[in-house]
């Protein structure tokens, strides 16, 4: 039984969440005076975006059309990674008015 258990857990782990592909890059944005800075970021598909909080007051990292991944809150000098398959906008929820893009090529 405790092998029938770790296929599908194993198979997680692997394909279905999110680890990152052979040959692809990491790249960082950084949370800085109020902006995603780049506010704009082209990626390819499997390659790694790691949000850094470089301000002062918390932020949060989240997908913008329908809520489908969002970071905690990060403080000051927290970071959070996501693998990114597909383009997207997203925003600060705690101060909407941040936004940025990834495009996927």
């Amino acid at each position: 039984m405790r092998y029938l258990l770790a296929g599908p857990l194993i198979y997680c782990l692997l394909v279905s969440c999110g680890e990152r592909q052979a040959g692809a890059k990491n790249h960082i944005v950084l949370i800085q005076g109020m902006k995603f800075q780049p506010a704009e970021l082209t990626v390819n598909s499997g390659d790694t975006v790691t949000w850094i909080n470089k301000d002062f007051v918390d932020h949060d990292v989240t997908e913008e059309q329908t809520k489908a991944w969002t970071s905690s809150v990060l403080p000051n000098g927290k970071q959070w990674s996501r693998v990114i398959n597909s383009s997207t906008d997203y925003y600060c929820s705690i101060h909407v008015v941040m936004k940025g893009k990834l495009k996927v090529n």
